[in-house]
C-alpha cells in the first residue's frame, strides 16, 4: 500500500501520511522528533485531509495513528513562542493558531464517517483533545493522556472542551488541574478510549473496528453520527423530540427498509447507502 504526503512542502518529510487500508483511510501523524506536535502546517493538513475524506464516497471510515514513540504532544510550543517578538507579542498568531485547531478538532466531530484513534504512546494537551474529538479510540497498553499545560502556566482549555465530553466531570478537572499522567488502563476506565491493546497491535485494532462499522449502511452510520453529537447538547425533552425526527426521516430511508426486511427474512441486507 502507498502512502502520499497531504499538503507539506515538498523539501521537508510528509508532515501527514495518508493510505487506504480496504476502506479505511489511514491519517499517520509523521512528525516523530517533534513529537508529533500540532503545528499550523499540520492542524492545516489534518483539517484538508478530513475535507477530501468527506467527499470521497470509496473511504467509509478513517483511523488517526501516528509515527514515532509519542502521539501526540499537543500544539508546537516552539512555533508559538518564536511569535513572541510580534508587535502584538503573538496573540493574532495564537487566535488563529488556537481558533484553526479548534475548527479541526470540529471536522473530526462533523465529518460523516466514524473516526477511530490509535494511540501508541503519549497524548498530552491538544493530542489528548485530538483523542477525545474521535468518535472512538484504541489504546496501547503503552499509552498514557494528560493536560499538563498548568504545569507550564497554560491550562488546557481548549482540550478541556472535548476532554469534559468524554469523562465524567471531577475526572476531567482532575486532568486539568493537576497535569498528571492518565496510564492507558485508566483512562479506558474513565471513558476516554474504548480498548486497551497490546503494544504493538493499535493500529491494526484500530483499522478493525474502522472496517466493523464500515460494514454498515453509510447513510445510516451518517445520520446517527451527527445525531449523536447534536442531541448530547441539548435539553432531555429536545433531545427527545430531535432524535424522534431522526427516527421518522430514518424509517423512510432505503437502506433502513432494507436492513429492517433482511432482518425478518433472515437474510444479510445489501446497502446502496440511501
Amino acid at each position: 500500500m502507498s502512502a502520499q504526503a497531504a499538503r507539506a512542502p515538498s523539501t521537508q518529510p510528509p508532515i501527514l501520511l495518508r493510505e487506504m487500508v480496504g476502506s479505511i483511510a489511514v491519517l499517520t501523524l509523521n512528525r516523530p522528533a517533534a513529537r508529533n506536535s500540532l503545528s499550523v502546517a499540520m492542524i492545516a493538513s489534518l483539517h484538508a485531509a478530513l475535507n477530501d475524506i468527506g467527499s470521497d464516497k470509496s473511504v467509509r471510515g478513517v483511523v488517526l495513528a501516528a509515527n514515532g514513540p509519542a502521539f501526540s504532544a499537543g500544539h508546537d510550543m516552539k512555533e508559538l513562542t518564536a511569535r513572541r517578538t510580534d508587535p502584538d507579542r503573538g496573540r493574532a498568531f495564537f487566535a488563529e493558531t488556537m481558533n484553526a485547531c479548534s475548527a479541526m478538532m470540529q471536522a473530526i466531530v462533523h465529518l460523516s464517517k466514524p473516526v477511530v484513534a490509535s494511540v501508541q504512546g503519549i497524548a498530552t494537551a491538544a493530542g489528548c483533545q485530538l483523542v477525545a474529538s474521535c468518535d472512538l479510540a484504541i489504546a496501547s497498553e503503552a499509552a498514557s493522556f494528560a493536560t499538563p499545560g498548568v504545569d507550564i502556566g497554560l491550562f488546557c482549555s481548549t482540550p478541556m472542551v472535548a476532554l469534559s465530553r468524554n469523562v465524567p466531570r471531577k475526572q476531567a478537572m482532575e486532568m486539568l488541574l493537576t497535569g498528571e499522567p492518565v496510564p492507558a488502563a485508566r483512562a479506558r476506565e474513565i471513558g476516554l478510549v474504548n480498548r486497551v491493546v497490546a503494544a504493538g497491535t493499535e493500529r491494526d485494532a484500530a483499522i478493525a473496528l474502522a472496517a466493523k462499522v464500515a460494514l454498515k449502511s453509510a447513510y445510516t452510520v451518517k445520520l446517527g453520527k451527527e445525531a449523536f453529537y447534536r442531541q448530547a447538547e441539548m435539553s432531555l425533552a429536545d433531545a427527545y423530540r430531535y432524535a424522534a425526527e431522526v427516527m421518522t426521516e430514518n424509517m423512510m430511508a432505503r437502506d433502513a427498509e432494507e436492513g429492517i426486511g433482511a432482518f425478518i427474512e433472515k437474510r444479510t441486507p445489501t446497502w446502496r447507502d440511501e
